[in-house]
């Protein structure tokens, strides 16, 4: 493997095409798409300031790196990135990736990063104005996640989410195959229209959560006071470790809970309207 250190390159496509090689301490200045086009890359103690550096490249890894605001867009269109212990500064991060592999990655500003990615795995991973992070996104497995920013995780499908705390309003919207072990779920209307959604001793706040849901299991969880208007339409299966504030025409299965201060069952519940309630 080539080694090129200490180096600066600028310019559109300096480093076109490129395999089989180290970066050790390169700057990658203004310009686009610096390592388009290239494989088997390692990149260790690099600065990256121009736009596009990392678009269709199969293979590389990033070690203690900065990504500044002006690396806008850097991973895109590329399969097999293992990055860790670096910062990223830049939005728009990672777009119709294939094997996503990150560990001790801070992402300040991640407004629409993570879209259209499959198979990706996240350990400490901490993320801020997180709007719409992990659109459309299939078989991620995260863990020690801490993440602050709306509308996440809608679409995606086959994923697992262990020890979190997503601050998110509209969180988890049209998922399918998703379970959340040991997390804190905290926003408005989490859940909405998903399908096969399971939480595992978490704790939910927020305004009308879990509405609309197929098949929605909950074991060991317990709920804020302001989740009000819960289960509105959803088949649900969920054993809740606290009283509920008010629970809305769900359509089908059991709610187990220390009590709910407020039970609504009208005209407009849906069939087979015939979920059993519980409590201790």
């Amino acid at each position: 493997m080539e080694t090129i250190k200490d180096k600066e390159f600028s310019g559109e496509r300096p480093l076109f095409e490129t395999h089989d090689t180290e970066l050790v301490n390169v700057t990658i200045g203004t310009g686009e798409s610096a390592l388009k086009e290239c494989s088997n890359i390692v990149a260790r103690d690099c600065r990256f300031e121009g736009k596009y550096p990392f678009w269709h490249v199969d293979g590389f890894k990033i070690e203690r790196c900065l990504f500044t605001e002006g690396a806008r867009a850097a991973l895109w269109y590329s399969r097999n990135v293992e990055m860790t212990d670096t910062l990223i500064e830049a939005p728009k991060m990672f777009r119709m990736m294939d094997g996503i592999t990150l560990e001790n990655v801070k992402i300040p500003h991640a407004q629409e990063t993570l879209w259209d990615c499959r198979n990706i795995k996240l350990r400490n991973v901490q993320v801020e104005n997180a709007d719409y992070i992990f659109m459309h996104c299939e078989n991620v497995d995260i863990k020690d996640y801490r993440q602050d920013g709306n509308y996440s995780f809608q679409y995606v499908k086959n994923a697992i989410i262990r020890n979190a705390v997503l601050n998110s309003r509209d969180a988890l919207w049209n998922t399918e195959n998703v379970t959340v072990y040991d997390s804190e779920i905290n926003g408005e209307f989490i859940g909405w229209y998903s399908k096969n959604l399971k939480l595992v001793n978490c704790r939910i706040s927020g305004t009308q959560p879990l509405c609309y849901i197929s098949n929605l299991v909950m074991i060991n969880c317990t709920m804020a006071p302001d989740c009000d208007r819960c289960f509105e339409d959803s088949e649900v299966y969920a054993t809740i470790d606290s009283e509920v504030t008010s629970v809305v025409n769900p359509r089908t299965g059991f709610i187990k809970t220390h009590g709910i201060s407020e039970l609504i069952v009208d005209k407009n519940v849906r069939n087979p309207a015939d979920c059993e309630i519980i409590t201790a």
